[in-house]
């Protein structure tokens, strides 16, 4: 079963990485369209001025010209032989194709990114979060999970699995490569009703916040974008959907996971309790914790006064999701604690 689970893991993050690839198509489909959608409406607007200035309005732009939108098109065909309006529609049929096969690929992706944790969890014999591979790999699962839940009620997102993809890719990679570990059974400080209660709530949310940095970057750009700013990174966000959707769907991620997050914390307090003689003793994975339940406190306070910039909210939300990196990959590879769990040295 562990064999079978890695080679899972590694069909996984092929399947991210295909649908990646096919995310990018759709994006780069999406923006000749959009440019060949902007030169159309021009092109008409010259034709009508040219055909004004004729005897009775019948000039170049006429029935009879080649300046409204069919005159156009046939002048552009001359080298091709297929009208612009033709050629946009097919990139249009490309990128919407492409983008549901990005979609299917995620949902495989997923399907065998689950495969992966049950087999895993059976080798063990437990629930596979004993250590920090099998932590990452349970939370990007929960991001991808809850992405697909996205995209089914909001269709219009799509282009957003482009960089959620990528995040999958990345992280996938780095915990085979740098986090994985063999299967060893439960360590005796860990075999608690407690382990399920505290860890199950912290994967969840973790996983909800790795998906909510997502739009949260992406509306940093489109807010940008369509600010006027043109220049690099801003022109990645010109296919995005718009900024106040990206923005909505950010807080409502964070509003979701932030209660779910404050139980885990409360629970782990009460497992120490019981497991060490005291709820809290500013170990450094709760004292990061602490942290990231301050910030993103503060971005969701910060969202709710309606004086703060959203722009700048967002940024509150973003630092909070590099606390909780910090806590998943830095307590455990520069600090050590009673929570050296990692299996990581």
């Amino acid at each position: 079963m562990s064999a079978v689970s890695d080679q899972l893991v590694t069909f996984a993050i092929l399947a991210y990485l295909i649908a990646m690839i096919s995310h990018a198509v759709e994006y780069a489909l999406g923006n000749v369209r959009a440019v060949a959608a902007r030169v159309a409406p021009a092109r008409e607007l010259v034709g009508a001025g040219v055909g004004g200035t004729g005897s009775g309005g019948a000039g170049v732009g006429g029935a009879g010209g080649t300046g409204g939108p069919a005159g156009g098109d046939a002048a552009e065909a001359g080298s091709t032989g297929t009208p612009p309006s033709t050629r946009r529609s097919r990139s249009a049929g490309r990128a919407r194709l492409a983008g549901r096969i990005a979609a299917g690929l995620t949902a495989l992706a997923a399907a065998l990114h689950l495969g992966a944790l049950v087999t895993r969890g059976l080798a063990a014999d437990r629930m596979p979060w004993g250590n920090m591979y099998e932590f990452v790999l349970t939370v990007t699962w929960i991001g991808t999970a809850a992405w697909l839940v996205v995209l089914w009620k909001r269709p219009s997102l799509r282009r957003l699995g482009l960089f959620l993809t990528l995040v999958m890719v990345l992280l996938l990679a780095f915990a085979e490569l740098k986090l994985y570990v063999q299967v060893v059974p439960l360590m005796p400080a860990l075999q608690s009703y407690w382990f399920i209660i505290h860890v199950s709530t912290i994967v969840f949310s973790s996983g909800i916040f790795l998906l909510g940095v997502v739009p949260a970057m992406a509306f940093l750009l489109r807010n940008g974008y369509e600010r006027g700013r043109r220049s690099f990174p801003y022109t990645l966000a010109r296919r995005l959907p718009e900024a106040a959707g990206l923005e909505r769907l950010t807080f409502a991620l964070h509003a979701f996971a932030f209660p779910i997050f404050t139980f885990a914390v409360i629970a782990g307090a009460i497992w120490a309790e019981a497991a060490w003689g005291r709820a809290w003793g500013w170990d450094p994975k709760e004292t990061w914790a602490f942290i990231s339940w301050v910030v993103y406190a503060g971005y969701l306070h910060a969202r709710a006064t309606p004086s703060v910039r959203r722009n700048v909210a967002t940024w509150i939300a973003v630092l909070g999701f590099l606390t909780v990196l910090m806590n998943l990959f830095g307590v455990n590879f520069f600090f050590t604690g009673l929570h050296s769990y990692a299996g990581v040295s």
